[in-house]
């Protein structure tokens, strides 16, 4: 792992289990409005990390890409606060942005993570966990994170203790 610095951290997972147990340590961490980001092309493992992030969060649930669907909703067992998983790739102009009513789920009461948000970057709070996936080869996957502000700073914080105790 590498420590960019205070705001940013690069990493290569080896398999798809293991970025699926990063993304369990990153849930486990997961507080209401905190938003996390997960951009990168088809097939660089954003729905693995999705799918540790919702175990992490303790959904009951199998965590699956919403492509179809837009939104996704995983509740919490121990208290039934609600994970959001939006995805945005069929989402290609403004009016399917607003129409879709993801302000009121981005800036809503829950705990919110977004595969494909550059396409809706504009209708994102500045303090935010973008984590940038890049396929390597058939099992190895670089992981850029980086935190654009206080909260999302600290998330990044307690994620490389708790991932990797530093």
């Amino acid at each position: 792992m590498a420590i960019l610095d205070r705001w940013t951290i690069d990493f290569v997972s080896s398999s798809v289990e293991q970025t699926t147990r990063l993304g369990v340590r990153l849930g486990e961490l997961l507080e209401l409005h905190d938003l996390v980001c997960l951009s990168g092309e088809l097939g660089a493992g954003k729905t693995a990390f999705a799918r540790g992030i919702g175990r992490g969060w303790g959904t009951g649930l199998r965590v699956t890409s919403p492509t179809f669907t837009l939104v996704n909703e995983y509740p919490r067992l121990a208290d039934g606060r609600i994970l959001y998983h939006i995805d945005c790739y069929r989402l290609e102009a403004a009016v399917d942005q607003m129409t879709a009513g993801l302000g009121d789920i981005i800036f809503g009461n829950g705990a919110v993570m977004v595969e494909w948000p550059e396409r809706i970057e504009s209708l994102l709070p500045e303090d935010r966990l973008w984590i940038a996936l890049t396929y390597v080869s058939e099992t190895r996957r670089k992981l850029r994170i980086s935190a654009t502000g206080e909260r999302s700073a600290e998330l990044l914080e307690d994620f490389k203790k708790r991932a990797f105790g530093v």
